[in-house]
């Protein structure tokens, strides 16, 4: 009975953190046909100052704060030395490397360490999950003096 019991109260476990973990998951948003989103400055290569200005911009959709339910509008992410894209179903993080522009601002200003570093926006949903399909920028590669 003891060995029943224990393994009864590890199957239960194990149904818990399966179901807990697919809660965490959300549903994704479609994205308008066509909307796009890019890096207005800086160009790809540019040498900034250590304090730069980054404009984001998007094309076929508009922008709205993080939470706005209005239909195919979205908010800017700037990933800064992100190797790989945010997971497609989940919120995107908040850190130093995903930066969350949820009042639907159009520029930042970075401050960076010198020596090469990579930018690229993301676009996500009232609940800061990607898009359907994923909307993000070319990446670009700036040079910190």
């Amino acid at each position: 009975m003891k060995t029943f019991m224990s393994r009864a109260a590890f199957a239960g476990l194990l149904l818990s953190a399966s179901m807990l973990a697919m809660a965490a998951e959300v549903p994704r948003t479609a994205a308008p046909a066509g909307a796009k989103v890019f890096i207005v400055s800086p160009a790809d290569g540019a040498t900034v100052a250590k304090t730069f200005k980054v404009k984001f911009g998007v094309e076929g959709m508009a922008l709205a704060p993080a939470g706005d339910q209005t239909k195919n509008t979205g908010h800017h992410h700037l990933l800064i030395d992100v190797d790989k894209l945010p997971a497609e179903n989940m919120p995107i993080p908040a850190d130093a490397n995903h930066i969350h522009f949820g009042k639907a601002q159009t520029e930042t200003e970075v401050t960076l360490a010198p020596g090469k570093h990579t930018l690229q926006l993301e676009l996500a949903d009232k609940n800061h999950v990607p898009f359907k399909p994923v909307l993000v920028s070319e990446k670009i590669t700036v040079t910190v003096e």
